[in-house]
């Protein structure tokens, strides 16, 4: 199956990335069939050398059935090759638990607190 991807290069802690297509078998930075772009995360998202996209070889290779990873989907939407995809779960891990722990007691009140006020109206 083919995929279009992000291939890393660059150094430690310095990531640039080149768009490329590949067979989904091959390493992430191995052997790939084309390059067609690259994606230089370090710069800000308004420059516009952060991203650079040969759109006509990307639309051949749409068209040719190749599939882009999350990532590559979400760059190609926002430079408009392809329609955005929409956005994925984004669950509470990145949340410290402490407060997890505290948004679900605040959601397990709020039900109650709104109950009580609407009893007493009528």
């Amino acid at each position: 199956m083919l995929k279009l991807r992000l291939s890393r290069g660059g150094t430690k802690k310095r990531p640039v990335y080149k768009v490329v297509v590949a067979d989904s078998r091959f390493a992430r930075d191995g052997r790939f069939i084309e390059k067609v772009g690259f994606f230089n995360p370090l710069l800000p998202k308004e420059k516009k050398e952060r991203v650079g996209l040969e759109a006509e070889r990307i639309k051949y290779w749409l068209g040719q059935g190749a599939q882009p990873t999350t990532r590559v989907a979400r760059i190609l939407g926002e430079n408009e090759l392809m329609p955005m995809p929409a956005n994925g779960n984004n669950p509470n891990k990145a949340v410290p638990k402490k407060e997890r722990n505290k948004k679900e007691e605040d959601n397990k009140e709020a039900p109650k607190a709104e109950a009580a006020p609407a009893e007493e109206k009528k």
